[in-house]
């Protein structure tokens, strides 16, 4: 059985806000492509993770996020229930943040540990601060969602680049992970991702000040 939005509640549906964040789009990623090599820092117990941690898993849910964000804020608490949701029925899930701490001091580490306790994170939350990784990925905005399959000893593949659902911060449309539990799903049970993927929509990635993209 797959995931039942309605387990997210009423507290979660979405409330008409202003929200002032210049909103950006994830670009295009090139399905079927590995998924790129990482070993980075988990603030909150000191742990390293790398990829190779991930590789008895048959399928990998990467997102990059950040504490910020009113994007993520808004999907947090849907987040955390849908991963422990696929976390059981063998997803390995882990979070991301690549956001300058030079121009967003909330998004540094020890926020991000405070989040993830917080939050009672089901998955390991990485600090990119080279931001090496969101590049290698092409991510580009929070929240952004890759989600790669693996075939036997087959490197990850990517499988599916897109929205967790419709629901903004700014529309009435109510939290549900739709979109990214579909895919979940048939991942998980070896039938075919659906074609039309929508980009994720959210706040733009905060580059170093000297980056130059």
């Amino acid at each position: 059985m797959g995931f039942n939005p309605m387990h997210l509640g009423t507290t979660l549906l979405a409330r008409k806000l202003v929200v002032r964040a210049a909103r950006t789009e994830s670009k295009g990623a090139s399905l079927g492509s590995k998924a790129p090599h990482f070993e980075l820092p988990e603030p909150l117990t000191g742990k390293v993770w790398k990829l190779d941690d991930f590789e008895p898993y048959p399928a990998l849910l990467v997102m990059f996020v950040c504490n910020h964000c009113p994007f993520v804020k808004h999907l947090k608490k849907a987040i955390v229930k849908l991963t422990n949701f696929y976390m059981k029925k063998g997803l390995a899930v882990v979070a991301i943040s690549s956001n300058s701490i030079a121009t967003h001091p909330q998004d540094g580490p020890q926020f991000m540990a405070e989040e993830a306790k917080l939050l009672n994170y089901p998955f390991p939350y990485l600090y990119d601060e080279s931001q090496d990784v969101a590049r290698e990925f092409g991510a580009v905005c929070t929240p952004e969602f890759f989600l790669f399959k693996k075939d036997g000893r087959r490197p990850f593949e990517l499988v599916y680049h897109g929205q967790f659902d419709d629901s903004r911060p700014s529309n009435n449309v109510p939290v549900s992970g739709r979109d990214l539990s579909r895919a979940i799903d048939c991942v998980l049970s070896s039938q075919p991702i659906p074609s039309v993927q929508k980009p994720s929509v959210g706040c733009s990635i905060k580059w170093h000040p000297e980056t130059t993209l």
